[in-house]
């Protein structure tokens, strides 16, 4: 079951990395920006190890922001980064719990109209949901 959902939130899960990906490069660049080679981000690739270390709340201590603006944008990266965790795990929770309603209904038996042949109805239905004749029990 929990290699159904993840199968069938996997196009979900490829957008939220794209946009992760993108996130954590958009963030990286900012920080070496802000805080520049004298504080020890000397490069763009640098800085965006920096975000994904600070994003998924890792951080090693290795690079550390020294001003006020750095530390408010690693104050954002790491509350976003609590955020960004949850989301997978609700894409597939939501995806097997989507699975368990559907194997329910299939396994529920099911009344045959005799009027139109519909096999669509509920074991405690009277009336055919698609013509209305009264079902025989």
């Amino acid at each position: 079951m929990l290699i159904d959902a993840l199968k069938a939130s996997s196009r979900k899960i490829t957008v939220f990395l794209f946009t992760v990906l993108t996130l954590v490069v958009v963030l990286g660049s900012l920080m070496y920006l802000i805080e520049g080679e004298k504080n020890g981000f000397t490069s763009i690739p640098l800085s965006i190890y920096w975000a994904i270390v600070t994003l998924t709340t890792v951080g090693f201590g290795d690079l550390v922001p020294q001003t006020t603006l750095g530390r408010t944008l690693a104050s954002v990266v790491m509350i976003l980064g609590y955020s960004i965790i949850a989301v997978p795990t609700g894409i597939v929770t939501a995806e097997m719990s989507l699975a368990s309603i559907d194997a329910r209904e299939k396994a529920r038996p099911k009344i045959v109209c005799e009027h139109c042949g519909s096999k669509d109805n509920d074991t405690d239905a009277i009336f055919c949901k698609h013509c209305g004749t009264k079902l025989l029990m």
